[in-house]
């Protein structure tokens, strides 16, 4: 729980699942779980309750726990993991296959931060869906790639450069019917439309 916030806004909770088959398996210790969590710990107003998946790359058991994840209330499922070409990155094709609705922005953005960086970032399979009133994401599997992702890139007088995935998200909870998210706007500022936005 993130109980260092303000207690005003909406408690939330989020999903966030890890694939790897050597991080599940104990051959060595996650990143991507922590990653995650720092950064929507820094990034949201809300106190958050997270929901913590650490599982290999098998098609069927990443759809089932995206599903256990939303059915158990979670608004946002972000994992990190299994999104490139290799024969064991399957999480797209999990996620696909829960998908009510696919959100391609989503994906399409994420290539062109990393593009910023690396020529095999075309090489990433990220994808976005909805499944019910519930956001899922797939991330880059890099700490960095995290937060990048997520946050976008700036300038080094902070302005932004690059939009981030993040500063939708909470605008896309909110047409789908889930809590309000609220943003600290020194690490991501959130984007809604005037009549979208609420005193808090």
């Amino acid at each position: 729980m993130n109980s260092a916030r303000p207690t005003a806004h909406d408690g939330v909770k989020i999903g966030i699942v890890s694939v790897s088959d050597r991080a599940s398996s104990g051959v060595y210790v996650d990143k991507g779980l922590p990653a995650l969590k720092d950064w929507l710990t820094r990034a949201l107003l809300n106190p958050i309750t997270f929901e913590e998946r650490l599982i290999p790359d098998e098609q069927a058991g990443i759809s089932a726990a995206l599903i256990e994840l939303v059915e158990s209330g979670c608004c946002l499922v972000l994992t990190t993991g299994g999104t490139g070409p290799a024969l064991r990155d399957v999480t797209p094709e999990a996620t696909l296959a829960v998908a009510h609705k696919e959100m391609l922005g989503f994906g399409e953005q994420m290539r062109q931060i990393s593009l910023k960086f690396v020529p095999t970032a075309i090489l990433s399979r990220q994808v976005a869906v909805i499944r019910g009133q519930s956001l899922i994401l797939n991330l880059p599997g890099q700490p960095k790639a995290i937060a990048e992702t997520l946050e976008g890139l700036k300038n080094e007088a902070g302005e932004s450069v690059v939009a981030g995935i993040f500063a939708a998200v909470p605008y896309c909870i909110d047409l789908i019917g889930g809590p309000y998210l609220e943003t600290d706007p020194s690490v991501c500022k959130a984007f809604r439309p005037k009549n979208a936005l609420r005193a808090v």
